[in-house]
């Protein structure tokens, strides 16, 4: 993970007499009558000189979302080169954050190599300019014998107004920590199965939990026992690597409220005696991408102090088929005393986040936010870039409003009281899965909301598509892990923090 230095600077005219940046972005939109230069490029085509709309039009720009046309300056800049970042066409109130934030993506994948760059993006949207930036340069390189060119190296930012003014500071500060903790998910995500592991992840967590001052519980498969984990025990009986539960905590100065977070980390599925087709399987390695999210937001919400006590309950298991494996017809007895009948080794997630569940709410907290790569079922409903957010009808419609303001998408679902029915078990409390093809998804949600605590306000983001891009890099996001439910749940907490 690299994360390049940011600096504020004066606004464009002031910061483009003395850059010393290798690169320059400028905006372009979809206007009425076609390509229009967006604000902020003012100052650019005036150094340049002549109709830069024309210049930009001759070389193939339209504004269209995410396009990037490159403009030699010809020595009338200090910057050897111009990028114009397409926007697309302005949404009816203007040029949203998201718009910003997936063209600056596109240039930090296209800034990769250049040592220093000017973003004069941040005219419009400076948040979503360094955010989209900074993710957009993002690479894994760390398996590669031959890592190739690096991203960005100084990110140079032209100030709103031209003042370096104190909000603006701490807007380039939230902006360069949220970068960074969806970062830190991306890397956990996209660290191949054989290096991480129940006991790895759990190492990992320790030493973020020490750089930036969180208390850390890790309870390892005796203490697990002892203390009656049955859901995580059973999916991690049968792997070499055993399972474990780590809890970090952070505690805000004035804390107005307390929450927990809970992400699940299941580091490689291969659907236990339920075994999974192999085909396409290594995706799989994804399976803890709700671990990797609440470990990066509790990290940030030690970066930005936001004023709540929040604790991340993060079980870890690797389910693997193997004479200890549990199996289709074992009953598990889960933390918190219910009785679970396995009727699917392949529905491993919510038995793992049940014991979690329940544990993150002995400590009393005022909210409660699960998220984790649950099921197919989401995929089929919402495509692989919408989550689904299920439980208390209020938080789960602030939650998934939130969403969508982020730019990472979210969709409120139901919980339908009558496909409870559905998971009545002849042996024990209930089951792990019905005998249904329909409604999986929310399914999975009525199984977990058998473990919230009654009158908690709690919510659960199933993240199994938007987790992991099989496909190409686009906008801010790149091929593998996402990081994605971050940048949501860093924005409930600063909700939480402003409004209870």
């Amino acid at each position: 993970m690299t994360v390049p230095k940011l600096a504020l600077t004066d606004n464009t005219e002031a910061a483009l007499a003395k850059t010393k940046a290798d690169a320059i972005v400028i905006g372009t939109v979809q206007g009425a009558d076609g390509l229009e230069l967006a604000p902020g490029a003012e100052a650019v085509a005036a150094a340049l000189g002549g109709d830069l709309v024309d210049v930009l039009g001759a070389l193939g720009a339209t504004g269209k979302a995410e396009e990037v046309v490159k403009l030699p300056t010809l020595g009338r800049l200090p910057a050897a080169v111009v990028l114009a970042a397409g926007l697309g066409k302005p949404a009816e109130g203007g040029i949203t954050a998201e718009q910003v934030r997936r063209a600056a993506g596109a240039t930090g994948r296209a800034l990769v190599g250049t040592k220093r760059a000017l973003t004069t993006l941040s005219a419009i949207n400076l948040q979503a300019a360094v955010e989209g930036t900074v993710l957009g340069g993002y690479a894994f390189t760390g398996y590669k014998s031959e890592p190739g060119d690096a991203p960005v190296a100084t990110l140079d930012v032209a100030s709103p107004d031209g003042g370096a003014a104190r909000e603006h500071k701490a807007t380039l500060k939230a902006a360069g920590a949220i970068a960074e903790s969806v970062m830190i998910a991306r890397d956990l995500i996209n660290t191949p199965p054989n290096d991480l592991f129940p006991a790895s992840f759990a190492e990992r967590a320790r030493k973020l939990a020490e750089t930036h001052e969180l208390t850390v519980e890790v309870l390892d498969e005796k203490a697990l026992k002892r203390k009656g984990f049955g859901g995580i025990l059973g999916v991690g009986g049968g792997s070499a690597r055993p399972p474990r539960l780590v809890r970090l905590t952070y505690r805000g100065a004035k804390a107005k409220k307390k929450v927990a977070l809970v992400g699940k980390g299941v580091t490689f599925d291969t659907g236990g005696i339920s075994i999974k087709p192999a085909a396409n399987m290594d995706h799989m390695t994804s399976d803890m991408s709700g671990a990797a999210a609440v470990l990066a937001s509790v990290v940030l919400a030690a970066k930005l102090k936001y004023p709540l006590e929040v604790t991340a309950t993060i079980p870890l298991a690797e389910n693997m088929p193997s004479g200890t494996a549990y199996r289709p017809g074992d009953v598990l007895s889960m933390y918190g005393g219910k009785t679970v009948e396995v009727l699917n080794t392949d529905a491993e997630g919510r038995l793992i986040l049940a014991d979690a569940i329940v544990r993150a709410a002995e400590d009393g907290p005022d909210y409660l936010i699960e998220t984790s790569t649950l099921t197919g079922a989401q995929i089929v409903a919402l495509g692989n870039r919408t989550a689904g957010v299920m439980g208390s009808d209020e938080f789960r419609d602030r939650v998934a409003g939130i969403a969508r303001a982020t730019g990472e998408g979210g969709w409120a679902m139901p919980l339908p009281d009558e496909l409870r029915a559905d998971l009545e078990s002849r042996l024990a409390d209930l089951t792990n899965v019905t005998g249904q093809r329909w409604a999986g998804m929310l399914v999975a949600g009525v199984f977990l909301r058998e473990f919230v605590a009654e009158g908690l306000p709690w919510v659960h983001i199933d993240i199994a598509g938007p987790a992991f891009n099989t496909s190409g890099p686009w906008g801010y996001t790149p091929k593998g892990g996402t990081g994605v439910p971050v940048r949501t749940i860093a924005a409930v907490l600063a909700d939480i923090a402003d409004n209870g």
